[in-house]
């Protein structure tokens, strides 16, 4: 048996929409498919999508991993594809994953601005901006995290994980909380 991995660019033919779920509902389709079809055909990997831009990586038997990407070329969610990374590799390094969705922002942006970068356009990435991003998935933990897709990349930076009105309602209980501590120690 004979594994390889591949990274892949490409940049979304569709129109961002609001995000349902903690993921744009295009996206989301994307990855009911990949993760349904990729567990049977033993192709793990995961996926960032970012400023109407996908980076993805794959593993998995090299004749399954180039029909997914044969079929990827053609679809038509996707233009402008490019292969980043293609070569063979002694094991999996993905093994509980069909296809990882990482929907960081922080970790990302960060990555970003490590690099220089003011948008997320991984079809210019060298060999080693496509490994750290490829171990910037792998090793990302999905909690708490929040959705980074289309936006100004100032806007990105100021995204909260808790949103206003909830963050506004913690704060007025927490201050009720201290209030009525105060109060009953001053009972005892």
């Amino acid at each position: 048996m004979s594994l390889i991995r591949l990274a892949y660019a490409s940049e979304a033919t569709f129109k961002a929409k609001p995000v349902e779920k903690g993921v744009e509902p295009n996206v989301a389709r994307i990855l009911m498919e990949s993760r349904r079809n990729n567990a049977r055909r033993e192709i793990v990997g995961g996926l960032y999508y970012g400023d109407d831009q996908f980076f993805q990586y794959l593993e998995g038997e090299e004749e399954a991993v180039r029909n997914l990407y044969d079929r990827i070329a053609s679809d038509g969610r996707h233009r402008n594809i490019i292969t980043l990374l293609e070569e063979p590799i002694d094991a999996r390094t993905f093994t509980n994953w069909s296809m990882k969705y990482v929907p960081l922002s922080s970790d990302v942006n960060l990555f970003l601005d490590e690099q220089g970068m003011s948008k997320f356009r991984p079809s210019g990435f060298n060999r080693g901006q496509c490994e750290e991003m490829i171990t910037l998935i792998r090793n990302s933990s999905q909690d708490g995290r929040v959705v980074s897709h289309d936006g100004e990349r100032s806007n990105r930076n100021r995204q909260s994980v808790i949103p206003k009105g909830i963050l506004a309602g913690l704060i007025a209980a927490a201050i009720c909380l201290v209030g009525a501590m105060a109060y009953v120690g001053t009972m005892l």
